[in-house]
């Protein structure tokens, strides 16, 4: 009598389930992987705002205590100063911890644009003044500016500016020719 084989069943074998996991997981990371790329940039984000926020702040101290204000701008920091009449020099505010020195982090660029000419920003030399870069005035006039945070190797913005009538806002950034 030849050998009954049973019959095969059709379920799918432990290789099988391992690869198809393995794929699903793998599709799974790309699309995490690419929505963190192509999604929104938090730390440009919150540079940005904090940026808006600390402009709007210091042009508000600049008027309520009828002191000249202004903002010095370097690759990767930038600092708030007042302006000291009696010795007639820019200083750094130490009385207000808010508008203390900051750095950018890591991968964000500063570029400025002065009542419509870009400023090269660079360090300070040695014993050299720093003078602010932006004004604000404490009659609530403002340095008409254009301030663009950027991600580097990206086309990804935040751009704060000072409108016709000095509010600073944020704004579309110009797009740069590459």
């Amino acid at each position: 009598m030849p050998a009954v084989r049973p019959r095969a069943r059709g379920g799918f074998t432990l290789v099988e389930l391992l690869v198809v996991i393995v794929i699903i997981g793998l599709v799974a990371a790309g699309m995490i992987l690419s929505t963190s790329v192509l999604g929104g940039d938090d730390e440009l984000d919150k540079e940005g705002e904090r940026l808006l926020s600390l402009v709007g702040y210091a042009r508000d101290q600049a008027e309520l205590q009828t002191r000249e204000y202004g903002l010095w701008l370097e690759p990767g920091r930038y600092a708030f100063l007042s302006f000291d009449p009696r010795r007639g020099i820019w200083t750094g505010i130490e009385e207000d911890a808010v508008l203390r020195e900051r750095e950018l982090p890591e991968g964000l660029a500063i570029a400025l644009v002065v009542e419509g000419r870009p400023v090269v920003l660079r360090p300070p030399r040695d014993s050299e003044e720093q003078i602010p870069h932006i004004m604000l005035f404490s009659n609530g006039d403002v340095t008409p500016f254009e301030l663009t945070v950027r991600r580097l190797g990206s086309n990804a913005a935040k751009t704060i500016a000072s409108d016709e009538n000095g509010t600073v806002v944020e704004r579309e950034p110009a797009r740069r020719s590459t």
